[in-house]
């Protein structure tokens, strides 16, 4: 009962977990292709003051845990100190075992702190103290955070408008690469004419383009995907709640993107035309310029509406969507691969009905031009938790190529996540394992070395260009 919670062999089930892990993954260095770090943050190598601030702020994984538990709006996202939220989270961290809260928030503490007791009320003060003590040494400065984890890119989430002046003082100073990935998703929020309108205005401030057609939304568009590229982006992303297709011609759309620009709500048919022929011109974008795209689908996005409309976006309100339309996805990234315009592409499912059909869609579009050139990605949101992981890996491994895999991203707000990388790489070796003592997989140096190495750093390293 006193064996430290996070320990050597954490997560490592079989002796030939441990020797894949220690001797193959740990060490190697995190290629974080995608996640919503704040580039200010990191350009400014700004200072935290507590550990409420770094691990709190933003943290909509937390307050969700936070208020099953019971715990008042105030103390999440609210206006009451640091400590007095870290206090709270504090009580709710023993309710969440067997939730992947519980093993990130050990894992952090251990990682970056040196702190291997388990976080509780009865805790709470000491770490709080200790680990806010730290935070205050230029040690833990934003840069050093990276560093300390061996991050060696990080791929922020950024709108067209965005100006990237923070990436190109980062680019400057030298050191981890951050580069900006093109989320172009607001672009297809015609639901409320008026602040989609309102968004094409300062989309067309930013490129310099007055957008009163769709073709001079294409243009528009296009300016900031060079700019983007100028400045070192090499991906692009999208979250819709799923793909859409619908046949349409050049003029329809023209005429549906008139309609909302006057302000007119679109009928269901027009919004699944438009949505179709916008991420087609963007994916072309994305051909055009050798660029990997990123589909992120099947959430069910701000589900309480009187939450979303005090607090917005990203705040806890989210959950998995029904089971993705394999049909309309199939016939989007056909009408690209039928010109030759499907770039690299990485999908990701969020509802777990879908791994099979996913991993088995991604297989119909690779054309042996490029090793995995559409492959399934990482678990992402809800799915990035042990069982989660452990069904991602034995679908891809007998449905695909699971030597090709390009590993994890931590999709997170938050400096203090890297150890997910770890996490990973830790339930890889345990699977993987497994398999060996099974019979399943040979137990060959000569092919675990690769396969270990690959999954948790070459084929991120090797896939994209940066």
């Amino acid at each position: 009962m006193n064996k430290t919670f996070i320990h050597d062999d954490f997560a490592l089930n079989n002796k030939t977990a441990k020797y894949l892990y220690h001797n193959y993954s740990k060490g190697l260095p995190i290629v974080d292709f995608h996640c919503h770090l704040n580039p200010a943050a990191i350009a400014n190598n700004h200072q935290f003051d507590n550990i409420g601030e770094i691990w709190l702020g933003g943290d909509h994984y937390k307050w969700r845990a936070m208020r099953i538990h019971g715990v008042d709006e105030k103390y999440c996202s609210g206006g009451t100190s640091d400590k007095e939220k870290f206090m709270k989270w504090a009580e709710t961290v023993p309710y969440t075992v067997g939730n992947p809260l519980y093993h990130w928030t050990h894992l952090e503490l251990s990682r970056y702190f040196g702190i291997n007791e388990l976080l509780s009320p009865q805790t709470a003060e000491s770490i709080y103290n200790r680990a806010t003590e730290m935070l205050r040494s230029k040690e833990f400065a934003t840069l050093n955070i990276l560093n300390k984890m061996s991050v060696e890119m990080v791929g922020t989430t950024d709108d067209p408008i965005d100006t990237l002046e923070h990436h190109k003082a980062i680019k400057e100073n030298g050191g981890i690469k951050v580069l900006p990935s093109f989320r172009a998703d607001n672009v297809l929020k015609t639901e409320e004419p008026e602040s989609f309108n309102l968004y094409l205005q300062k989309l067309s401030d930013a490129s310099g383009i007055e957008i009163n057609s769709f073709s001079k939304l294409v243009d528009a568009l296009d300016s900031r995907h060079e700019y983007f590229h100028s400045v070192g982006c090499r991906l692009s992303d999208s979250g819709p709640d799923r793909f859409y297709f619908a046949p349409y011609t050049n003029s329809e759309v023209s005429s549906i993107f008139q309609k909302a620009l006057s302000g007119k709500d679109l009928s269901q048919n027009d919004t699944e035309k438009y949505r179709t022929a916008i991420m087609a011109e963007l994916s072309r974008m994305n051909h055009k310029r050798g660029w990997v795209q990123q589909f992120h689908v099947g959430a069910l996005r701000n589900n309480n509406n009187r939450k979303f409309r005090e607090m917005g976006a990203d705040t806890g309100w989210d959950s998995i969507g029904n089971s993705i339309d394999s049909s309309k996805m199939s016939q989007f990234l056909n009408l690209l691969d039928n010109s030759n315009q499907l770039s690299k592409t990485l999908l990701y499912n969020l509802n777990p009905a879908d791994n099979e059909m996913m991993i088995t869609m991604c297989g119909n579009f690779n054309d042996g031009t490029t090793a995995a050139k559409v492959q399934y990605g990482a678990g992402w949101w809800f799915l990035d938790q042990m069982p989660g992981m452990e069904k991602h890996l034995r679908d891809l491994s007998v449905l695909g190529l699971l030597g090709h895999f390009v590993g994890m991203v931590t999709d997170s707000r938050s400096f203090l996540s890297y150890p997910r990388h770890e996490y990973f790489r830790r339930i890889a070796c345990n699977f993987i394992g497994q398999e060996v003592e099974k019979g399943n997989i040979p137990d060959d140096e000569s092919l675990l070395k690769p396969l270990v190495e690959n999954i948790s750093y070459n084929n991120a390293k090797n896939y994209f260009d940066f």
